[in-house]
């Protein structure tokens, strides 16, 4: 067994998403996310960009409830999850975006991304690309969602990253970066939380 595989299959949180149904690790991150900052409610409209495998949006389901809605977009193919909403496609496609929008209904209480690129190991190009995700996922949030509404977002630490908190902060507040404690340790992802949208920026 790789070295790597062996690992994940030590990782508490790995085994307790097999034990609990979630189709990954990283539907912890959000729980503890939404521990901490409740910003999903029941009811809520919800968009999960860069969903694949699903457990985000796994996790969202039970918290909106049954008068609640999600929408999960990712590039890859994904497999169906009860009472969610899922569309193929690339969410810096603006056709793409129109589509979830219509979706939505024109607004959204909540958009989330935990979109990562496809690592190339070279830090720098995944930092960029990973802000690229995250900001473009930052101009959907401004496009659909609600006065008030929350947005949360998975980053790579580098130099681009300030300047994007800096737009967020435009447009939320208050605006935090945290480190939940299912990160694995050797990652250098964090994320942003914005809660209380007030209104598209110039930026």
């Amino acid at each position: 067994m790789p070295h790597w595989r062996e690992q994940q299959h030590k990782d508490r949180y790995f085994k307790q998403a097999k034990s609990d149904g979630y189709r990954a690790r990283s539907a912890y991150k959000l729980i503890q996310i939404q521990e901490r900052f409740h910003v999903i409610k029941r009811g809520d409209v919800v968009v999960d960009l860069g969903a694949a495998p699903g457990s985000w949006s796994q996790v969202v389901r039970k918290w909106v409830g049954p008068k609640g809605q999600v929408i999960a977009l990712d590039i890859q193919e994904m497999e169906p999850i009860p009472g969610v909403t899922i569309v193929q496609g690339d969410m810096t496609d603006p056709a793409v975006m129109a589509q979830v929008m219509e979706l939505a209904g024109g607004r959204a209480n909540v958009v989330i991304s935990d979109a990562a690129p496809f690592t190339t190991g070279i830090k720098l190009r995944d930092h960029v690309l990973c802000i690229e995700l995250a900001r473009a996922a930052f101009e959907f949030a401004q496009a659909v969602l609600v006065s008030k509404g929350n947005y949360v977002a998975k980053v790579f630490n580098g130099e681009d990253l300030p300047a994007l908190i800096h737009d967020v902060k435009m447009a939320f507040h208050p605006v935090k970066t945290n480190i939940p404690e299912a990160t694995r340790k050797e990652s250098w992802e964090s994320f942003i939380v914005a809660k209380g949208y007030k209104g598209k920026t110039s930026a």
